[in-house]
C-alpha cells in the first residue's frame, strides 16, 4: 500500500469540521483523484434525517463539481472503535465513477482496507447488465 499519511491527515481535518449534532458521529473523508488532487468531505446531518449527507458523498460531490471524474483512493476517518465502511448509498455513488476505488477506514485503534468492488460486487447499472451486474436466469 502506498503512503496514505497525507490522505489520513486531510480526512481527520474534515472529520473535525463535520456537522453531527444529532448522532454525535463525525466522519471525514479524503478522496484522491487520478491527477493527485485531494478533495475532502464531511458528514452533514439535518433535523430531517433523510437529508443528511455522508462524508464520502460530500467529497464526491465536491470533486465532481470541481470537474473531476476519476478517483483512485479514499480515506474515511472516524472515532469509532472498529472499521467503518461506506454505507450502501455511498458505495453505489462511488461505484459510478471508480468501481476499483481503494478504501482505507481509519478508526480509534486501527485501520481497515478494502476495494470498492469487494464491498459492492453487483452494483446497479442503468440499462441492465453491465460490469458487476448479475446475469439473468434462464
Amino acid at each position: 500500500m502506498d503512503d496514505w499519511e497525507h490522505l489520513k491527515a486531510v480526512a481527520a481535518g474534515a472529520q473535525a469540521r463535520a456537522h453531527a449534532p444529532y448522532s454525535g458521529f463525525q466522519v471525514g473523508a479524503a478522496l484522491e483523484c487520478r491527477d493527485g488532487t485531494v478533495v475532502e468531505g464531511a458528514n452533514v446531518e439535518n433535523a430531517s434525517y433523510g437529508l443528511t449527507i455522508c462524508a464520502e458523498r460530500s467529497a464526491l460531490a465536491a470533486a465532481v463539481t470541481g470537474g473531476r471524474r476519476e478517483f483512485q483512493r479514499i480515506v474515511i476517518h472516524t472515532s469509532a472503535d472498529g472499521p467503518v465502511a461506506p454505507c450502501g448509498a455511498c458505495r453505489q455513488m462511488l461505484c459510478e465513477f471508480a468501481p476499483d476505488l481503494e478504501i482505507l477506514s481509519v478508526y480509534d485503534g486501527g485501520e481497515a482496507h478494502w476495494v470498492l468492488s469487494e464491498l459492492l460486487p453487483h452494483p446497479f447499472r442503468a440499462g441492465g447488465l453491465g460490469r458487476g451486474a448479475l446475469p439473468s436466469e434462464s
